[in-house]
């Protein structure tokens, strides 16, 4: 049997399909370092080594063409668990809301007055940052609170 793909043959007994276990999140963005470190600070990640042969990545960068200095910069998880986030600039400036956003995980577990005070906590840091607060949403005895944000450049994500 076929998935429904014209493509598609059904493997022999005991091939096991290849199955992707790592993604990367990628930002359209103006300024990919800035908004790189911002998440760096939110997330605890860090901005992996330069290319093999530069010393920096300032070096690797004015050893590209004009038009392509500056045109990306990415982060990852010093634990390697998380997903690399890569930021790559486009001329286009970001007019409507995301159809994806990420969650900081900052209450996982946290429930009632404890969880909103570690949120609030935690937007405070991120406001200092150079975010944005743009609602709170508190506990409707549904769901839990959380905090909708804005990054540097005004993509939306959540404080969950």
């Amino acid at each position: 049997m076929t998935s429904g793909v014209p493509c598609a043959r059904p493997l022999p007994y005991g091939v096991r399909m290849t199955t992707v276990r790592q993604v990367q999140v990628t930002f359209d963005c103006a300024d990919p370092e800035r908004v790189a470190r911002f998440w760096c600070e939110v997330l605890g990640y860090v901005v992996p080594p330069p290319p093999t042969g530069f010393a920096t990545w300032e070096d690797f960068d004015r050893s590209l063409p004009p038009e392509d200095q500056g045109s990306a910069f990415a982060c990852v998880d010093p634990t390697g668990v998380g997903p690399r986030l890569f930021f790559q600039r486009v001329p286009e400036g970001k007019v409507v809301k995301n159809r994806v956003h990420l969650d900081v995980r900052a209450g996982a577990g946290l429930v009632g007055d404890e969880r909103l005070a570690t949120l609030e906590a935690e937007c405070a840091r991120l406001l200092a940052l150079g975010a944005s607060h743009v609602l709170t949403q508190r506990a409707d005895g549904f769901n839990e609170s959380c905090i909708t944000m804005r990054d540097v450049e005004g993509n939306e994500f959540c404080l969950d």
